[in-house]
């Protein structure tokens, strides 16, 4: 049987700390957690109780929960199921080229992938989590809009070389130390050597979660609910638009560098800086993929 769902969000937080480089005392949010998981709060907060019962998390001074055990995420992972990836990603792209119909049944699913409904139901929460399926009442899913042009996903691009580079200016602007380190800790691993273990959609997890954390700083919700749409609609085309590793870790680099120019307090060449970024990688990224992960 497929796990509660809270079960899952407890081992997705924990991924979350473990690959966001999360410090022992660190907060957790519960609404932002909701937001970056796309579920309700009521979930989360049961979420964290079971982290709670491991010791990874703990109560916090006037409420909420505190990072105890960063480490100890790592056990709350579900087991590995090393099949998953290959299905997941051949959902993907047969969405994205137009051979699944809006509407889905599990059972056409089942039958199309050779997947048992426990391994597809996992599949699905987890699509659903990032944003491209939603169960509709009763029965079946309906996958919900993505790009699928390459003008778009080009557009995409330039509109985010505008908002982006503005929101670091934003008067309202309040950097989130904290959140901005641990991103930071999270690009450096992948630098250090992870880039070359992670998968794909791990990648992109990893880089959107750097540009979101930076444009949530700005407390500008319109950048930030565009920002987060605009990677929820990327995300599929980002697995075929790709650069090989040896590029994504340049790009990578410069997430460290940003970080580091917020963090000093420099925000003019944070800005600066951010728009280079993504003026140089979006050509990159529209150019003829190859072979390798996702970046920025």
């Amino acid at each position: 049987m497929p796990a509660p769902l809270p079960e899952i969000l407890a081992a997705r937080i924990g991924d979350l700390i473990r690959n966001g480089g999360a410090a022992a005392g660190a907060r957790l949010v519960e609404r932002r957690l909701a937001e970056q998981l796309r579920v309700s709060r009521s979930p989360v907060r049961r979420a964290l109780r079971i982290l709670a019962q491991e010791g990874v998390v703990g109560g916090a001074p006037g409420g909420g929960f505190v990072v105890l055990a960063p480490d100890a995420a790592a056990s709350l992972l579900p087991p590995a199921e090393p099949d998953d990836e290959g299905p997941y990603l051949q959902i993907a792209a047969d969405r994205l080229d137009g051979l699944l119909p809006e509407r889905v049944s599990e059972t056409a699913l089942m039958r199309r992938y050779g997947l048992t409904r426990a391994r597809l139901g996992a599949i699905l929460r987890r699509i659903a989590a990032e944003g491209w399926i939603e169960r509709l009442p009763g029965h079946g899913w309906a996958f919900l809009p993505v790009l699928t042009s390459l003008q778009a996903y080009a557009d995409s691009y330039r509109f985010r070389l505008v908002i982006e580079p503005a929101a670091i200016l934003e008067p309202g602007f309040v950097l989130d130390r904290a959140a901005i380190a641990a991103c930071r800790a999270a690009q450096q691993r992948l630098v250090d050597g992870d880039i070359r273990r992670v998968s794909n959609a791990t990648l992109f997890d990893l880089n959107s979660r750097f540009h979101e954390t930076v444009i949530a700083c700005s407390r500008n919700t319109f950048f930030i609910d565009s920002l987060r749409r605009v990677d929820r609609l990327r995300r599929l085309i980002e697995y075929r638009r790709t650069l090989d590793r040896d590029r994504a870790v340049v790009r990578c680099r410069e997430h460290v560098a940003l970080a580091d120019l917020l963090l000093a307090g420099r925000r003019a060449e944070a800005a600066a800086f951010m728009r280079e970024h993504l003026a140089s990688v979006g050509p990159e990224k529209v150019a003829e993929p190859r072979s390798g992960a996702a970046a920025s």
